[in-house]
C-alpha cells in the first residue's frame, strides 16, 4: 500500500528533474518581445536637410523609451544568433543652436531599427552579445537665417553597432543592459547618437 501511494509523486519529481536541463538550454531559443528605456545623446554638426544646409554644432542629452521584438536561434551549444526590430521615441531630445537672428533645430520624433545579434552563452541563463544593423530616424527640422524661416520633416538613416548582456530572470522573462552607437549622417551630414538602454523581454 505504501509503495502505491508514494510512487506517483516520485515519478512526477523524476519527470521534472529530467526536463529541467532542456528548459534551461532552450532559454534563448525562439521569439521574444519587450520594452526598453534609458539615456540618449544626440550630437549634430553639419546637416544637409530637405530645406537647406545648416550647421547645428550642438548635442543634447535626453531620455528614450521603446519596444522591440525578435527571434533567437541557437546555432551551436553556446552560440546564439538573433534578428531584431525596434521602435523608439525620445523626450526633450531636440538639438538646437540659436543666436544672432539665426536658428537651426533638429527635433527627432521617432526611430526604428533592424538588426542582428551574435551572442555567447556565458552560462545557460546569461547571454553576452554584440549587435549591428540599420537605423532610420524621422525628425522635425526648423531653420531661420538670412534666407527666411523654413520648417519641414526630414529623415536621417544610417547604421548602428553595440553590445550588451542579457540574463534570464525566470523561464520566460529576461532583463538586458545594452550600449548602442548610431551614425545617422553621410558625406554631407554629421549626426551621431549614443544610447545606454535597459530592457525587459518576454520569451514565447
Amino acid at each position: 500500500m505504501k509503495s502505491l501511494i508514494t510512487f506517483p509523486p516520485l515519478a512526477i519529481v523524476a519527470a521534472i528533474a529530467a526536463t529541467a536541463p532542456a528548459a534551461a538550454q532552450d532559454a534563448f531559443q525562439g521569439p521574444y518581445a519587450g520594452i526598453e528605456a534609458g539615456w540618449n545623446k544626440n550630437k549634430v554638426g553639419d546637416a544637409d536637410t530637405d530645406i537647406g544646409r545648416t550647421n547645428v554644432g550642438r548635442s543634447q542629452d535626453s531620455a528614450t523609451a521603446g519596444i522591440f521584438a525578435g527571434y533567437n536561434h541557437k546555432v551551436a551549444d553556446r552560440i546564439v544568433l538573433s534578428a531584431e526590430a525596434g521602435f523608439s521615441m525620445g523626450f526633450d531630445d531636440a538639438v538646437t543652436r540659436s543666436g544672432g537672428g539665426t536658428l537651426a533645430s533638429i527635433d527627432p520624433e521617432r526611430s526604428f531599427d533592424l538588426g542582428v545579434r551574435a551572442g555567447y552563452l556565458v552560462d545557460d541563463k546569461t547571454l553576452l552579445y554584440v549587435r549591428g544593423g540599420y537605423e532610420n530616424l524621422r525628425s522635425s527640422v526648423r531653420i531661420i537665417d538670412a534666407a527666411g524661416s523654413r520648417y519641414n520633416k526630414d529623415t536621417f538613416d544610417g547604421w548602428s553597432v553595440g553590445g550588451g548582456l542579457e540574463r534570464m530572470l525566470t523561464q520566460k522573462v529576461s532583463a538586458r543592459l545594452e550600449y548602442r552607437y548610431s551614425d545617422l549622417g553621410g558625406s554631407d551630414t554629421k549626426f551621431q547618437r549614443h544610447q545606454a538602454l535597459v530592457g525587459v523581454a518576454y520569451h514565447f
